[in-house]
């Protein structure tokens, strides 16, 4: 379906090409949580210039946040001539590492084939840079609006988003009393509504020894041993009890339909050296090794039995491996989180899908978790979704790129439901 706001939209081509290159090119690393200041300053001057009231808020004492690295957000509205609901557009600011294999300048932006490439493009510059042109241009058409309408730009998703979303739920700014739908421009393709994501648990496993001369090694207690005995219980029992189980949710892509666990990291014995020392290493037993496991769980999985599958097999191998010790650390869980698809947002995002692009939704939930996790449990607000462009297989990827025809459309799905939400009581 054409109208003058998807004609309005299609016509600030550049215009969303320029500013996506703009956000790509801050290299909002995370960590450790460079140059969060300044993309906010940015989206300052961009929303300020655009009728929006702005607030910069830094999220002081939450994890990361210091004088040099301070975790600045920024929340922009848009109020309408009649009253109404709220209308939230959030999108995370911080972006990962860069890693190794690319062909494209990781921060140049360059557009190539209709498609921009740069870290943070799909995951989530190109989403936000979308919500912007999308809020900018309803309300060029559609000056006397009900309600409000809210784009935040938020720090520390990539690391759980409490310097970000849980900071600022926390502070009431998601509270169903200000703000009734939000949209999470989260790129999980133009044509998909992410109602939800799996749960999540994260924990430090650390396996004891004694040191010892390296040429003596029965005379120390080798803790990598050890831990290599943890990985034995893992792959032979752990990771096959989880992929008999799977979830009703409609995770994608189908292999996260059932439980999943990595093992982010490895640390035994003699930490590494710096790059320039070219010595040889010294003959010790290692007396530690530490992993960090990710264990993804789902709707039907409670997380006492998460927790609980793990410790049974570390103190099983207390029982039947000799000098066995180990300490277990939880560093963090998230509960699995769900949208009703008879909720608002979903249904009007739906109907916006199908005039926009003459297709039904496909209707999913995310394998890893992102700030929809906050604005539920912290904020209390049910009535929201995930629906962004970009493909989500890209996103931490090398060469991530963002396709614009698929920004386009997602602005358009953006602005027919505002028209949607905030014209209907006018």
């Amino acid at each position: 379906m054409i109208t003058p706001l998807s004609l309005a939209i299609a016509a600030k081509r550049d215009e969303l090409i320029s500013l996506t290159q703009d956000l790509i090119r801050i290299p909002t690393l995370n960590p450790p949580g460079q140059d969060y200041l300044a993309i906010c300053e940015y989206l300052d001057r961009r929303l300020a210039a655009h009728g929006f009231e702005t607030q910069l808020i830094r999220a002081h004492g939450t994890p990361g946040d210091s004088a040099k690295y301070p975790r600045w957000n920024i929340i922009a509205r848009r109020v309408g001539a009649h009253s109404g609901e709220c209308v939230h557009f959030n999108s995370h600011t911080d972006v990962v590492e860069e890693g190794k294999g690319w062909t494209f300048d990781p921060f140049g932006a360059e557009l190539k084939d209709g498609k921009i490439y740069g870290r943070g493009a799909c995951d989530m510059k190109g989403g936000l840079a979308a919500s912007i042109i999308a809020a900018e241009t309803f309300i060029e058409i559609h000056p006397d609006f009900s309600g409000a309408i809210e784009i935040s730009g938020t720090a520390d998703e990539e690391s759980g988003g409490y310097g970000g979303v849980a900071y600022l739920a926390e502070q009431g700014y998601f509270s169903p009393a200000r703000v009734q739908h939000v949209i999470i421009p989260e790129p999980l393709n133009k044509d998909r509504i992410c109602l939800g994501h799996r749960g999540g648990w994260w924990a430090e496993i650390e396996t004891k020894g004694e040191i010892a001369h390296g040429s003596m090694p029965f005379l120390g207690d080798c803790a990598v041993r050890h831990m290599g005995a943890v990985l034995n219980e893992f792959e032979n029992k752990l990771f096959p009890a989880m992929a008999l189980r799977t979830t009703d949710m409609p995770v994608v892509p189908q292999g996260a339909r059932s439980s999943t666990m990595n093992i982010n990291s490895i640390h035994g014995g003699a930490k590494e050296q710096d790059a320039d020392f070219d010595g040889l290493p010294s003959h010790c037993v290692p007396d530690s090794c530490r992993i960090t496991i990710d264990r993804r769980f789902l709707a039907e999985e409670p997380l006492d039995d998460v927790r609980n599958e793990v410790t049974a097999l570390l103190e099983g191998l207390r029982v039947t491996r000799p000098d066995f010790d180990y300490q277990l650390t939880e560093i963090n869980s998230v509960l699995p989180s769900m949208t009703d698809r008879e909720a608002p947002v979903v249904r009007t995002v739906a109907q916006a899908i199908r005039d926009v692009m003459g297709k039904d939704p496909e209707y999913v939930a995310s394998p890893g978790t992102y700030d929809q996790k906050h604005i539920d449990r912290i904020g209390k607000l049910k009535n929201c979704i995930a629906y962004g462009p970009g493909v989500l297989e890209l996103a931490h990827k090398p060469d991530e790129w963002i396709g614009v025809d698929d920004m386009i459309d997602s602005a358009c799905v953006m602005g027919a439901a505002l028209e949607t939400l905030l014209l209907s009581k006018n």
